[in-house]
């Protein structure tokens, strides 16, 4: 299936489009299938050999869509799986993006949480495996780490269910833009932070929106050259726009 293709199947109107990411090993596939149950649909990535999972769930009368992203570490496009999360969540238009995190070992899933939150605002963190946490006597505290990240957090056991229906509310608060997180972002130092601005500027045109023009100021600071193929190969596609149904945000004012 094409790229073009792919996407206008995926965005039926009416339903909203989620993106599932998270580390390997954080319960993502579990939270995955216990909201989708068996409507599910398995398939390639348009051009890839990566497995797609999408999968349907229905809360509160509403349709919602389940990318389940490839488990990665990071968004920085070192490997095909990190690549099919970053464009998607990039260049897709997901109304939502939810990252699954480990209670048991958070500071090493909070990388991933962090780029995120550079790429987009409307982001939901899922703090699953609460009560192994628990059991290993580690205590996390939602709020406080809400306040921390500027993001939703939601506690979970995702495999008995618990929490999910907080979840979805939370997810879908923030796809209708009734949430608007607030995302605590980096600084990187005056002089990196004046060739963000500068390259930022540049960018109003090109990136029109879709993403954080700093984001990719920042990925093409670093030599990037993936984000340019990829803002091309996506240049030419109709999609919805991010974040609430029918209508545009700008992720740099920050909602």
């Amino acid at each position: 299936m094409s790229l073009d293709r792919y996407h206008l199947r995926l965005f039926t109107p009416g339903r909203l489009v989620v993106a599932l990411a998270g580390n390997p090993n954080t319960g993502k596939s579990t939270l995955f299938n216990r909201l989708t149950g068996l409507r599910v649909h398995t398939g390639n990535w348009p051009g890839k050999t990566v497995v797609r999972n999408e999968g349907l769930c229905v809360r509160g009368g509403r349709e919602v869509v389940l990318v389940d992203l490839p488990g990665t570490y990071s968004l920085l496009a070192s490997s095909p799986e990190e690549l099919i999360a970053r464009d998607f969540v990039c260049f897709g238009r997901p109304h939502a993006s939810v990252v699954v995190v480990d209670a048991t070992c958070l500071e090493r899933n909070l990388n991933l949480v962090l780029q995120m939150a550079e790429i987009t605002p409307r982001v939901v963190v899922c703090l699953n495996l609460v009560d192994e946490a628990r059991r290993k006597g580690i205590q996390v505290d939602p709020a406080a780490l809400e306040e921390g990240l500027g993001l939703p957090v939601v506690p979970t056991v995702a495999r008995d269910g618990a929490g999910l229906d907080v979840l979805m509310e939370r997810v879908i608060g923030v796809a209708d833009g009734r949430i608007q997180p607030a995302p605590r972002i980096p600084a990187y130092g005056c002089y990196l932070e004046a060739c963000i601005e500068g390259l930022s500027g540049q960018l109003k045109d090109l990136v029109d929106g879709q993403i954080s023009r700093r984001w990719v100021a920042l990925r093409l600071v670093e030599g990037d050259e993936t984000i340019i193929s990829s803002l091309a190969a996506f240049a030419a596609l109709r999609l919805p726009p991010p974040g609430r149904t029918g209508e545009t945000g700008d992720p740099e004012a920050g909602g």
